[in-house]
């Protein structure tokens, strides 16, 4: 088992050098700072490198097409393999994922291949990433296959920062609408109810509706956010079992223009990692296995999986995809042309590249149709607050003229 050794050491300069190396032994440092020109002065075992590696500081996608990129690089100047480990855990700035490099090639080393080395790691390097690199160590291009994985993960990155705004922003309107009329429906309002309580006299009806919901939040304001909480960590956990999960995602296709968004989000994720896999040299069968997994969607992964059974009994790729009624018919038509010409890697990409466009102007579509819409009911509310308190001073007002 590798260990992380803490090390320090002097060059032919005489300056003085310090860092960390994953190795298995003592020696095995020595050794390789010696490639290095350094002269070791004392190495110990960093008791903390004992921790796996997936449980320390996340490892983000960013980090991941970093050191994707660079790896293809070397690989592609012709580096050793294990030498491009060997350099890539020693300037990577996550640690979590450094340690975790320096690890991949402790095994490599042991004659391990990369893919199986990586395959250990499942919180760093997923299916998609290890099943490609299996097929570029198959294949003879690594290099390229890990050049594809870059672009593929920046990609996705890129729609799931779309989707992310998409519904983050409405949520921030919506949050900031729902403090300012619970500060004035528990602090402000009341000022005015003890104010007409000393005047007397009847309270017009849009009037008592607000002091009346006025001071059923300000007498039930602990329970109202206990409630809040405990339905979101309920929903939440609802949510982690397959049956909650299908049931939501269902639901979440059907939402008016938001379901619609996260179908075509959806579809070019599907599309893009399928199409990825299979230019990549991985079987149809095992692709849709491991698209399945990343789907994002309970019925998406259900309608996959159905198709991938249907696919392994002799069928077409589209055939099950189009009796699942969860895809548009244009893709099921454009990944049956892609079937026909031999060609599906080909045209998956071109249907994900169609709905990467689409997705992104859904998103400026939605912005633009929220902000106006969110503003209006936000504006009624307050104005109607607003309204229901003056009346009864206009009321006294003309009783007193």
């Amino acid at each position: 088992m590798a260990s992380t050794f803490v090390w320090s050491g002097k060059t032919r300069q005489g300056q003085v050098q310090k860092g960390e190396l994953v190795a298995k032994t003592r020696e095995e440092v020595i050794a390789q700072l010696r490639k290095q020109n350094i002269l070791v002065t004392s190495v110990q075992e960093k008791a903390a490198s004992r921790k796996f590696p997936g449980f320390g500081g996340r490892v983000g996608s960013r980090d991941i097409v970093i050191f994707t990129r660079q790896f293809s690089t070397m690989i592609d100047a012709g580096l050793p393999l294990v030498q491009c480990l060997e350099i890539l855990s020693n300037q990577t700035e996550n640690k979590t994922l450094a340690k975790t490099i320096g690890l991949v090639r402790a095994d490599v080393e042991s004659g391990s291949t990369y893919a199986d080395a990586l395959r250990k790691f499942p919180k760093v390097f997923d299916d998609l990433y290890v099943n490609m690199v299996a097929a570029g160590e198959a294949g003879g291009i690594l290099d390229t296959i890990l050049n594809r994985l870059a672009k593929h993960i920046e990609k996705a990155m890129k729609l799931k920062k779309e989707i992310t705004t998409a519904m983050v922003y409405p949520g921030v309107i919506i949050g900031v609408a729902v403090v300012v009329i619970s500060v004035l429906m528990v602090w402000v309002i009341p000022i005015f109810a003890s104010m007409f309580t000393d005047f007397g006299g009847v309270l017009p009806l849009p009037t008592r509706i607000v002091v009346g919901a006025s001071d059923f939040m300000k007498h039930n304001i602990l329970f109202i956010i206990g409630g809040a909480v405990a339905l979101g960590y309920g929903v939440k956990r609802y949510y982690g079992t397959t049956a909650g999960r299908r049931l939501i995602d269902r639901f979440a296709l059907k939402v008016p223009v938001m379901g619609d968004l996260i179908r075509k989000a959806a579809v070019a994720k599907f599309t893009r990692t399928l199409g990825t896999l299979i230019a990549s040299g991985v079987p149809i069968l095992e692709g849709l296995s491991i698209v399945a997994k990343t789907s994002g969607n309970k019925t998406v992964e259900d309608a996959l999986v159905s198709a991938r059974q249907s696919i392994s009994e002799g069928k077409t790729v589209s055939e099950p995809l189009g009796q699942s009624k969860v895809f548009p018919p244009m893709v099921i038509q454009m990944i049956a042309v892609g079937e026909t010409t031999g060609a599906l890697d080909a045209m998956l990409s071109k249907i994900a590249d169609f709905y990467d466009d689409e997705v992104e102007s859904a998103v400026a579509a939605l912005t633009s149709l929220l902000e106006p819409m969110l503003m209006v009911v936000l504006g009624l509310v307050i104005g109607f607050i607003v309204i229901a308190m003056y009346m009864p001073i206009f009321q006294m007002g003309s009783v007193v003229g």
